[in-house]
């Protein structure tokens, strides 16, 4: 019988995913399961984790991040394999606001991997864990969903939308063995931000991030922002007359 802790991460080659999965398996035996879109890189994230818990046992699956068909396959054929325990969603990408701007397709894109994607793959493992009664579903939102602002509204947007239904699955779900804990990091140094960094934004270590969801996961909080100063940073973007806010360059 497998007691080991079983872990499924959507987007195992993000930076953030990567750190968390080092957490989890630092002094435990872990049945982690990485799912991404590039089979190389996914299988090197595995090696790394192997070399570092080889009590673990890690598996890799490649899927289809956009075909619902396909995400509800590689979602039921994980299922079937026992109750998960945690599932982090991970993935995503960061467009340029003036590219979506031009680029209807490009637009389209960055809605579909940052919004719709992560709402499907947890809407699938919804079901799953429903029936179960168990499990922790982990959805990586932004402080970029807060106020839609003209620097990243597109990308916002999409954010938007995984707060939106983070919250209604929070109260699907209250009161159940089912835990659902939105993360929304602040601008975090990872390979997506490049750019942001070579501009001068100054950036949260990815190992503080993780370590918050890490945290949070095991706190069962519902809504963690990382680092925890966000929280404040955005309630007063928020709560700004649209007479001042629509005067500031952000």
């Amino acid at each position: 019988m497998n007691n080991k802790k079983r872990i499924v991460i959507i987007g195992a080659t993000s930076a953030m995913a990567e750190h968390c999965a080092r957490l989890w398996a630092q002094g435990q035996s872990l049945d982690l399961t990485l799912v991404g879109r590039d089979a190389v890189r996914t299988e090197r994230i595995a090696v790394d984790l192997r070399v570092r818990s080889p009590q673990s046992d890690i598996h890799i699956i490649q899927a289809d991040f956009i075909d619902p068909a396909n995400i509800q396959t590689t979602v039921d054929g994980i299922a079937m394999q026992g109750a998960v325990d945690i599932v982090l969603i991970a993935h995503g990408s960061l467009p340029e606001q003036t590219n979506c701007q031009n680029d209807l397709q490009m637009c389209s894109d960055a809605l579909e991997i940052n919004g719709i994607s992560p709402v499907l793959f947890a809407e699938a493992f919804a079901k799953h864990m429903a029936k179960a009664n168990h499990g922790t579903l982990v959805l990586i939102g932004s402080v970029a969903g807060d106020r839609g602002r003209k620097s990243n509204y597109i990308y916002g947007s999409a954010k938007g939308l995984v707060t939106r239904y983070a919250q209604g699955l929070q109260h699907r779900f209250s009161g159940t063995g089912v835990k659902v804990v939105l993360v929304k990091p602040g601008p975090t140094d990872t390979p997506m931000t490049a750019h942001l960094k070579t501009q001068g934004s100054k950036l949260a270590s990815v190992e503080e991030v993780a370590q918050s969801i890490v945290d949070a996961v095991e706190r069962g909080q519902l809504t963690v922002y990382a680092p925890k100063k966000w929280k404040l940073i955005m309630f007063i973007i928020q709560h700004l007359p649209n007479i001042i806010f629509h005067k500031l360059n952000i």
